[in-house]
């Protein structure tokens, strides 16, 4: 199978912008606000346990992260769940940023990443007790064949987590899939991206023989981890376009489309799966 997706011209800047408007995780993807007077850090640290907890971890788990960023995910759960954490993502320099961070941590013998995109790359069948897709399924063409293979590659009785930004119905999608700001986050930041009703991700998971365990609403917490987000760009702004001229205009532009919606056009759920039989 052909992968089209190619969102490296994002996830490929210097590791050092997305450090001055993230978290120190450099998780990007929403938080989870239990507090009204929780930092971003500590939304994320939040949401991180909130995942931990939907994958039934205990201690000791193989866990894949699908598209896994700067390696928030199998950073944190390597070191508070002595998990034995794989990341794949198609960015080489997210590689080398999480290569750096795991001999810091000292988990380089716990958490290693793969180049490429999890539709190619070679996999042990039912190898893994997770799966987690984190903001990272609207990235890639073939939500069916993700959801099989994700199936393909849990142990009977295994866990998927998505988390993902969709449209909030089919009509919405309609109206609003080739507006110029959609087309802008599409083509602009990512070089690809389709949002979809929750529903087909629903359908692409009932089809793959997955049973639903949960579905949470995370709309409110992404709106407010995108307003902090912002803020940061906004305060870091001159450090930002020194990597590249007006940058951070881009960045600002894209995470206003981004919040614009919620509620509106666009929501953020969570639908964790079980490899039931």
């Amino acid at each position: 199978m052909t992968v089209t997706a190619d969102t490296n011209q994002h996830y490929d800047l210097d590791p050092e912008i997305f450090g001055e408007f993230l978290d120190p995780l450099r998780k990007y993807s929403s938080g989870l606000y239990l507090h009204a007077d929780d930092t971003l850090e500590q939304a994320q640290r939040n949401k991180l346990r909130f995942v931990a907890d939907r994958l039934g971890l205990r201690g000791g788990e193989r866990l894949l992260d699908i598209g896994c960023g700067w390696g928030a995910l199998i950073l944190f759960m390597a070191w508070e769940f002595d998990c034995d954490a794989l990341g794949i993502s198609p960015a080489p320099r997210q590689h080398e940023y999480i290569a750096e961070q795991a001999a810091a941590r000292r988990l380089t013998d716990r958490v290693h990443t793969r180049v490429g995109h999890f539709e190619e790359i070679e996999l042990p069948a039912k190898g893994f007790d997770a799966v987690t897709l984190l903001g990272s399924i609207v990235h890639m063409p073939d939500t069916d064949a993700v959801f099989r293979r994700a199936r393909g590659v849990l142990r009977r009785g295994g866990t998927l987590y998505v988390s993902e930004s969709c449209f909030r119905n089919a009509s919405a999608r309609t109206a609003f899939d080739e507006r110029d700001g959609t087309r802008f986050v599409r083509s602009d930041i990512f070089g690809f991206g389709e949002l979809r009703p929750l529903s087909e991700l629903i359908t692409a998971a009932e089809n793959a023989g997955f049973s639903v365990i949960a579905v949470d609403d995370l709309t409110t917490d992404y709106r407010r981890t995108i307003e902090a987000w912002i803020a940061n760009v906004d305060a870091a702004a001159d450090r930002i376009d020194a990597h590249r001229p007006e940058l951070a205009a881009t960045l600002r532009r894209y995470l206003e489309i981004a919040n614009a919606g919620w509620g509106y056009t666009t929501k953020h759920y969570a639908l964790t799966c079980r490899n039931a039989r």
